[in-house]
C-alpha cells in the first residue's frame, strides 16, 4: 500500500474535531495524516466506493 508519490491536502477543521482526531490517532499509534487516510478508506469501503490502485495506474502509464 506504500505509494512513492503522495498528494497534499489542506483544509480547515473545527478545533474540537481536530482534537478528537488527534486523540483517536494517538490511541491507535498513528499520525493524524495516517488516521485521516484510514478513515477515508473505511468510509469508501462501507459505501462501495472503489479506490484505484496507484501501482496499477502507474504501470499502465497513467499518472496518479
Amino acid at each position: 500500500m506504500a505509494n512513492s508519490k503522495t498528494a497534499t491536502l489542506t483544509f480547515r477543521i473545527d478545533p474540537n474535531l481536530k482534537e478528537a482526531l488527534r486523540v483517536a490517532a494517538r490511541a491507535e499509534h498513528r499520525s493524524i495524516a495516517n488516521m485521516i487516510e484510514v478513515l477515508i478508506r473505511g468510509y469508501c469501503e462501507q459505501r462501495g466506493i472503489a479506490i484505484p490502485d496507484s501501482e496499477a495506474e502507474n504501470k499502465s502509464g497513467e499518472r496518479s
